[in-house]
């Protein structure tokens, strides 16, 4: 039988490892480490032999998946095999076609479930608190906030204006705690008209109105174990507003057409860009649902507040795209960042990312210079006052900020000309500058990833948050 199973599936390509005792099987399983088990019950005549090799393989990490072979009339074994995790079982005698069959289906099934852990851990990489990028005092406070409340149930609610990233915190609250192999759903609450809305958090019973010709889950169903983000809170209509309230309170929905509450775990995120305090004022949002929903207020800054993170930004934003025709990585020429800096970005970091992605798809080279850019942005060139300009000591020539260039690092070297006048002041800000400076360049390198940027420079992560936040001295 052994190898008869063994020629067969050589035969279809795969890699076997024959056993005729049982004990022999045990001591090698660890180091062989097998996707998928195929083992009688009755191994040298006794059953407890074959569930060990069950409990054996599923011990493993990964588990390795196990057919268990057993005799006819013993389906009784079988099933237990199957509690202990057995994936399936063939009753001798078997057909070969069905053994083929269950071999490709229990491989194709840990494909599945190995990919679908690779994905998890990925989505899981991209939104990790690191991934949301800035250095500033005000995302400092963000970082140490969405840290501490990360794993809690407590609803959450994220204050900021139109593009400064409020969704992507949320998914990164979802992806950073125990719920995070559950759904996360967003729901844009201004998008849909109210009828629609309410069938569409809460679900509908089969003819409860016209339309509905099957029964139909709600996306708090849907999203029950993990996260639903309401987004634009402060437009959801009034009845919904009592409905929500109840689902806050009782953590239960009702359909609509339906008088069975249905009890569901999620936590919900709410954000707005508008003053929902305005809004309470006005008689359009309910007093006591703000309440619910502002237990832990989250406020995002706007892009204006934080302009010591747009060169950070930038080199982000660039990091993953290189020019059409040369096939390089972009650059950005320093007058152009101070132009960046100078901008306001009304529509936050949204607007900044299409900004750039336009002038990458316009640049003559891998090289962006002013023209390259907005012309909203392009005005902010020349002419600016000082308190808005890049904070390094202008440069006369092309140089470029991040990665090396052909200059040195004084300034001098193929490409670089004089240096301007230079505006002296204290020393100490100088060199506080120029190590904001180095210590940028270094996050960008690394993708934001503080851990690997404090390994890099050779400090403490706590040395380094320290840095970032200006305390202490060079």
């Amino acid at each position: 039988m052994v190898q008869m199973v063994t020629e067969l599936l050589r035969g279809d390509g795969h890699e076997v490892f024959p056993f005729t005792n049982g004990n022999a099987a045990l001591e090698a399983i660890e180091s062989i480490g097998p996707e998928l088990v195929i083992t009688d019950l009755y191994l040298d005549r006794t059953r407890a032999q074959g569930l060990d090799i069950v409990n054996k393989a599923r011990s493993l990490t990964p588990p390795a998946l196990v057919i268990v072979i057993t005799g006819f009339g013993a389906v009784e074994t079988a099933v237990e095999a199957m509690k202990r995790g057995a994936y399936d079982y063939l009753a001798k005698p078997f057909k070969l076609d069905e053994l083929k069959l269950g071999v490709q289906r229990a491989l194709s099934y840990s494909e599945a479930v190995s990919e679908n852990v690779y994905l998890r851990k990925q989505l899981k990489k991209k939104y990790q608190f690191s991934q949301i990028i800035g250095n500033s005092a005000r995302m400092q406070e963000v970082f140490r906030m969405i840290e501490r409340v990360a794993d809690t149930d407590s609803t959450v609610l994220l204050r900021g204006e139109s593009g400064t990233g409020k969704e992507l915190v949320a998914r990164a609250l979802h992806f950073n705690s125990r719920r995070q192999f559950h759904p996360f759903i967003p729901v844009n609450c201004s998008a849909l008209p109210e009828n629609l809305l309410e069938s569409e958090l809460f679900g509908h019973r089969r003819g409860s109105f016209t339309g509905a010709i099957n029964d139909k889950k709600g996306l708090f169903q849907e999203a029950d174990g993990g996260t639903i983000l309401l987004d634009e809170i402060g437009t959801m209509p009034p009845l919904l507003q009592s409905r929500l309230l109840r689902v806050l309170q009782e953590r239960e929905i009702r359909r609509v057409g339906d008088t069975i509450p249905i009890v569901v775990n999620v936590r919900v995120v709410a954000a707005t860009n508008e003053a929902l305090e305005q809004r309470v004022k006005d008689g359009k949002f309910r007093e006591d649902l703000y309440y619910r929903l502002n237990v832990i207020p989250i406020e995002l800054p706007a892009l204006r507040e934080r302009k010591d993170d747009i060169p950070l930004l930038v080199v982000h934003f660039l990091r993953e795209r290189v020019h059409a025709a040369t096939g390089q990585p972009f650059q950005v020429t320093r007058q152009a960042m101070e132009a960046l800096v100078a901008y306001n970005w009304p529509g936050n970091v949204r607007e900044m990312e299409n900004a750039i992605e336009r002038a990458c798809a316009l640049a003559d080279s891998n090289l962006l210079r002013v023209d390259d850019l907005p012309p909203a942005v392009q005005r902010l060139a020349s002419g600016q006052s000082s308190d808005t300009v890049f904070a390094t000591p202008e440069v006369s020539g092309v140089r470029t900020f991040g990665p090396a260039s052909a200059e040195s690092p004084d300034g001098t070297g193929p490409g670089a000309s004089a240096p301007a006048p230079v505006h002296f002041g204290p020393l100490k800000t100088f060199l506080r500058e120029q190590e904001l400076t180095y210590l940028n360049r270094a996050l960008a390198q690394t993708g934001g990833d503080k851990e690997k940027t404090a390994a890099l420079l050779g400090i403490s992560l706590a040395t380094l948050y320290r840095k970032l936040a200006g305390e202490g001295e060079s």
